[in-house]
């Protein structure tokens, strides 16, 4: 049979923020009784000063904790703390560490986690590690956990299990963080997407992560002290089997073995968080459910296994590791499973997986897969995938792009891109008054291109997410080999071969995506529009390492049509199908394999990540100051509420440096360009879009305030900063360019300078 007892800590409360978590009697003799009394700090400002007096023979504190020695010759079963402005009484525990003594014992913390989950762990713990005794901490009010042992005593009957020493330790206070909500709220749970959108649970100490560090002492003055060795988790946390068992219940070696055998009695234990790929209909969940880890998150949680008698003298046990004590190279791994206590929902029952962890982070774990084999368990798994069968490494290449009012540099960007190897453009426009539409449906007329009217309205999305969400549906996309979404305002500057898409695809041979990196383009200090190149105009540009502003390493990504991603993005293709991550090989614009942890989010590039040897994608984003007042007035393609103003032209406007690389390749699109205006009918096409951009931009001028703005960017203060971008730190992008004194601009600036704003803007 099992022994499951049900004991309390004092968690009584001596202040407003100070609390008694537990007082054991040490010693105990005729003439005076030796008391530890643990307490803990429940708010940041208390910083439980004592006084000094004879009876506290010793207060040692950490992490806002304190445990205090006292020898009393009170020989009652009560005590007091000399705590400044307060001396308050409260009642002691006697020492239970004989029941335990020589034992291989867990502490377990239990928040969430059903009663049959922890009677499997407790199985679990026994059949593979020799464990008999368990204190666990229950995060429920007393009485719900005297339901809980009956259950359990029942649960652990039909398992088989007999021998073990249960302690269900709760307190009469919540011992939770006080300022924190529900545990298994998706937004505590690490690794849970959409954070930003969510709104914070309310704050609940029963169900919040545990807020007493000093609970673990407490434990071991009171319950542990003489056990063999003591191993410290998660009721979640599964430790497998170590080395090879001959039979089912013969155990070659233990986690607690490790604990007696290392130098100081201490080893550590690693953990990485483990997911099922889904549940069953029933919402429920257990160990071998999880199957899965996150192919791009190596991030460990560490707990920890101690022999009480081995570790030095002053060591202190916490909840991650013990402190005094020195690691030792022999570790054990363990797993920690996310659906038994994250994403539950007490009122609505269990959630999806997907609340807890993205679905595109998971893949398979062999370890995993072969425990659960061993348990004679079947958890849903995965979808099998394979990859689009037919795909050509020298196939089609598709461009798709969204535009408004871009008509008079429509021509040139298509005449670049085909002369570099697109074969197939998708446009797609939205609200446009003058001509742009007109001039694609023509150039689609001519067999040149297609043209699509935006669906944004209709579907309720931003006009680029609608277009490409529209795209997937389209021949062109579905067959084309590469495809790519891009700009007007982007072109790809191939810096191998000839400049060519097949000799970057070829540079690159067994890659099958390339992230090409912005390189801001700025105006050159070009007031006026010219109906001219943009890649013959504008020449100036920010320097290839300047990562600010945020916007500035921005990327865009040719990738192959393989069905790796099951949509198109902006920067990227998203969503991953991570059955098939074992064959994406993504590369950045100098061939380099970018980081897994890169695989799912990322928009632009790092220090680490950037490179543009092979190729850049020029970022033309403000082209002359008088087409960006037709720009500030088109608006945002996907931040249609957000005023493309001086700030915008702050950050976006960098003439640092001259580069002329795209120089190499225009005669090339020159010729391209001029085929198509051959074409007499594109010719005037691209002359009326011309005249309506002059147009516009008249009408504009016209406007005070945009006579005004046009006088601020082209003024000698602007001008001076668009060269200056190198020695301004993130928040003076952030805040614009008022931040910036006039002495900046008006002076010269030492190569070392470095403006950081002091105040950045909160709205």
């Amino acid at each position: 049979m099992n022994k499951i007892e049900i004991k309390r800590l004092l968690a009584q409360s001596v202040s407003d923020q100070i609390m008694v978590l537990d007082a054991v009697r040490t010693a105990d003799t005729k003439a005076h009784q030796d008391i530890r009394v643990f307490l803990t700090s429940r708010g940041t400002a208390n910083t439980m000063s004592f006084v000094a007096k004879d009876q506290c023979c010793a207060v040692q504190k950490l992490q806002g904790d304190a445990v205090v020695d006292i020898r009393s010759n009170d020989l009652t079963s009560t005590a007091t703390v000399p705590l400044t402005g307060t001396s308050p009484s409260f009642s002691v525990n006697g020492t239970e560490c004989a029941a335990f003594s020589g034992c291989n014992a867990v502490i377990g913390h239990r928040n969430g986690e059903s009663v049959e989950s922890l009677a499997e762990w407790l199985q679990r713990l026994h059949e593979w590690h020799g464990m008999n005794a368990a204190i666990v901490i229950e995060r429920q009010p007393p009485d719900m956990v005297e339901h809980a042992a009956v259950r359990l005593a029942r649960a652990l009957q039909d398992r088989g299990v007999a021998g073990l020493r249960i302690v269900l330790l709760c307190a009469e206070s919540a011992l939770g963080r006080l300022e924190t909500g529900p545990e298994w709220h998706p937004f505590l749970a690490p690794d849970a997407p959409g954070k930003d959108r969510m709104r914070a649970p309310e704050p609940d100490p029963w169900t919040a992560p545990l807020g007493v560090s000093s609970i673990y002492e407490a434990i071991r003055a009171r319950f542990l002290n003489t056990a063999r060795a003591v191993l410290n988790l998660e009721v979640c946390d599964l430790v497998g089997p170590l080395g090879t068992r001959a039979t089912d219940c013969e155990i070659s070696e233990t986690v607690f073995d490790r604990a007696v055998a290392a130098p100081e009695g201490y080893v550590t234990l690693s953990g990485r968080r483990v997911y099922p790929w889904s549940l069953s209909a029933k919402g429920e969940s257990r160990f071998s459910d999880h199957i899965c880890w996150r192919f791009d998150d190596m991030r460990l949680h560490r707990r920890w296994c101690v022999a009480p008698a081995r570790v030095p003298d002053g060591a202190v046990w916490r909840q991650t590791r013990v402190f005094g004590a020195h690691e030792t190279a022999a570790r054990a791994p363990f797993w920690r499973c996310m659906a038994l206590r994250y994403g539950v929902d007490p009122a609505k029952g269990q959630g999806q997986v997907s609340r807890i962890v993205p679905k595109s982070s998971l893949v398979e774990c062999p370890p995993l897969l072969a425990l659960s084999a061993r348990l004679d368990a079947a958890p849903k798994r995965m979808p099998a995938m394979t990859l689009r069968s037919g795909w050509q490494r020298d196939g089609r290449i598709a461009v798709v792009s969204t535009m408004k009012n871009e008509g008079p540099f429509l021509l040139e960007w298509i005449a670049y891109h085909r002369s570099i190897g697109v074969q197939d453009f998708v446009i797609y426009t939205n609200d446009c008054d003058d001509g742009t539409d007109h001039f694609l449906q023509l150039l689609q007329n001519k067999g040149i291109l297609q043209h699509r009217d935006n669906p944004y309205r209709a579907v309720n999305m931003k006009p680029q997410h609608a277009a490409l969400a529209a795209a997937e549906t389209e021949p062109l996309v579905q067959h084309a080999s590469w495809l790519i979404c891009m700009d007007v305002d982007e072109y790809i500057n191939i810096h191998v071969g000839q400049g060519h898409l097949r000799d970057l695809i070829a540079a690159v041979p067994d890659a099958n995506m390339i992230s090409m990196t912005w390189r801001l383009f700025g105006n050159n200090d070009i007031s006026s529009f010219e109906d001219r190149f943009v890649t013959e105009q504008f020449t100036r540009c920010a320097p290839e390492m300047a990562r600010k502003p945020h916007q500035a390493w921005g990327f865009k990504t040719l990738y192959a049509n393989l069905g790796i991603f099951r949509k198109m993005g902006v920067h990227r293709p998203k969503g991953l199908q991570s059955q098939l991550v074992e064959d994406l090989n993504w590369v950045n614009g100098s061939g380099l394999r970018m980081p897994r942890e890169e695989y799912r989010n990322a928009w632009r590039s790092t220090t680490k990540t950037v490179g543009y040897q092979l190729a850049t994608l020029n970022h033309y984003a403000v082209r002359s100051a008088e087409s960006f007042l037709v720009k500030r007035d088109r608006g945002r393609v996907n931040h249609v509420d957000r005023d493309q103003g001086s700030a915008y032209w702050f950050r976006m406007n960098n003439n640092g440096e001259e580069d002329y690389s795209i120089q190499k390749h225009v005669p090339r699109a020159r010729a391209a360009f001029d085929a198509l205006l051959s074409d007499p009918a594109i010719a005037s096409a691209h002359a009326k879009s011309v005249a309506a951009h002059r147009t516009k931009i008249e009408s504009l001028c016209a406007r005070p305030a945009y006579a005004q703005f046009f006088e601020e960017i082209t003024g000698p203060r602007m001008r001076a900063l668009s060269r200056l971008h190198k020695h301004f730190g993130s928040s003076v992008f952030f805040n614009g360019p008022d931040v910036v004194p006039d002495s900046v601009w008006t002076e010269p600036v030492a190569e070392d300078y470095f403006l950081v704003a002091q105040s950045p803007k909160t709205s």
